[in-house]
């Protein structure tokens, strides 16, 4: 009796000791596929934040591009007004010189008229000599 009891205890035993087996084998195929399941969700999500990273990205990417091209035609309207304004700096000298200029012939023909006097005084003195 002890030794039925004994092999009872023991077909017991190793009937739970294969069900534990069994049922461990089950949960671990059970996480194994949920863990699947997980890496393929992981990686889809992985994707789609990849995906919204390079968007926002490019998204960057143009509004820099952008930006440069505003501040290059910002620059290239600062150097039309520059030169324009120096332009205009140039034509202010210009017109200053030429007042100057101006002025100074005036005084010249001044000067002309009276040399233009002056030898026409002489030649009648010469004439009125010469006729003596």
């Amino acid at each position: 009796m002890i030794e039925a009891k004994r092999s009872s205890i023991l077909a017991t035993l190793a009937f739970l000791m294969l069900m534990g087996v069994a049922v461990y084998f089950r949960l671990w195929a059970i996480h194994y596929n949920l863990s699947a399941d997980d890496t393929q969700i992981i990686r889809q999500q992985f994707d789609i934040a990849n995906r919204e990273a390079m968007d926002e990205s490019a998204e960057w990417r143009l509004r820099y591009d952008e930006e440069v091209d505003r501040t290059k035609k910002c620059l290239q309207e600062l150097q039309v007004f520059q030169e324009s304004s120096q332009k205009g700096q140039n034509a202010s000298h210009i017109n200053h010189k030429l007042a100057v200029l101006q002025k100074e012939n005036a005084v010249l023909l001044e000067r002309l008229e009276a040399l233009k006097r002056e030898l026409e005084e002489e030649r009648l003195k010469c004439s009125t000599r010469s006729m003596k």
